[in-house]
C-alpha cells in the first residue's frame, strides 16, 4: 500500500515524543506510528505533523494492565479507515 509507517516500541505521543523518535519522525513524517511500551491504549492524531499515532495497549497476559488490548484497521492506498479496538478475553 501506499501508507508510510514507522513502529517501534518506545515513541512517546505527540508533543512528548522520544527524542530519537523525533528526529525520526521530523526527518520522514509517516502517515501512521505505532509505539507501546506503556501498555495504554491510545488512538491520536498529531495535527502538528499530521500523523495518526496507534498504542494498541497490551496483548499480553503479565503486566500492571487490566484489561488486554489489540487494534485492527484497513489500509488501503493512502487510506487508513475502520480502526477497531478488540479487547481479549481472559
Amino acid at each position: 500500500e501506499d501508507v508510510e509507517v514507522l513502529m517501534t516500541h518506545i515513541g512517546g505521543y505527540p508533543g512528548r515524543y522520544d527524542p530519537r523518535v523525533y528526529k525520526l519522525l521530523m526527518l520522514r513524517p509517516p502517515q501512521l506510528f505505532v509505539c507501546g511500551h506503556s501498555h495504554i491504549l491510545k488512538a491520536m492524531h498529531d495535527k502538528k505533523l499530521d500523523i495518526l499515532h496507534l498504542n494498541p495497549g497490551a496483548a499480553g497476559k503479565y503486566g500492571f494492565h487490566a484489561v488486554r488490548t489489540l487494534m485492527r484497521f484497513v489500509i488501503d492506498g493512502r487510506d487508513i479507515r475502520d480502526l477497531q479496538v478488540i479487547e481479549l478475553a481472559d
